[in-house]
């Protein structure tokens, strides 16, 4: 009888030492912990030296650039006066394929003859003067999209301008006759009203694999 008690405690105290064995290996397994250390991607964009990553809406200052016109004041605007406005575009600081677009609206809208009318995209290499190739504007909207390029060591993007050309028509399909362009000019110039043309800028992360240009 002796004899079978002492078997009956061997086992039950190998039955305990396993389970105690069990547990401290659950413990030490399920404590066991790992780091993965990986860079976040840069996404910082300047738009005429303003840093508009920094704040949930940014405005920036866009100084419209008048041809000469011989019949026409310096910095003023009349039937017949041609322009462009330049928005430039540092992305040097971003690591990921992104969408960006301008959409574009003239606030002064009894001047219906106003057109914004063809853009360009300058890459960081223009010189004042060099040849520009123009693209019409389709519904007073510019989008676009820049790719990431992976397989270039240490790819940068460059900084770019996007050339914004407007004009007060005048020719065969204008809206206003010549007596109404000059009653809205002179009541503008007497009540001192600017030409105002507002840009909204909205840049996106774009993670598809279609090809776009790459700057």
């Amino acid at each position: 009888m002796i004899k079978k008690v002492k078997i009956l405690l061997v086992i039950l105290s190998l039955a305990i030492t396993l389970n105690l064995m069990s547990n401290t290996f659950s413990r030490y397994v399920s404590k066991a912990t790992g780091n993965i250390d990986m860079a976040f991607s840069k996404w910082q964009i300047l738009v005429n030296n303003v840093d508009i990553t920094s704040n949930t809406s940014s405005s920036i200052d866009l100084t419209p650039v008048l041809e000469e016109n011989s019949n026409i004041a310096t910095n003023t605007i009349a039937p017949s006066s041609k322009g462009y406005v330049d928005i430039d575009i540092d992305p040097t600081n971003v690591d990921v394929s992104f969408d960006y677009s301008i959409n574009l609206e003239v606030k002064n809208e009894e001047v219906k003859d106003l057109l914004i009318t063809d853009y360009a995209i300058l890459d960081n290499n223009y010189i004042e003067g060099d040849q520009i190739e123009t693209i019409p504007l389709e519904e007073n909207s510019i989008n676009e999209t820049l790719l990431y390029d992976n397989t270039i060591d240490n790819f940068k993007f460059e900084p770019f301008t996007v050339r914004i050309y407007f004009e007060w028509y005048e020719g065969e399909n204008e809206q206003l006759d010549d007596t109404q362009d000059t009653e809205i000019g002179t009541k503008a110039a007497n009540e001192n009203t600017p030409l105002e043309i507002t840009a909204s800028i909205n840049f996106e992360q774009n993670s598809s694999n279609q090809k776009e240009s790459q700057l």
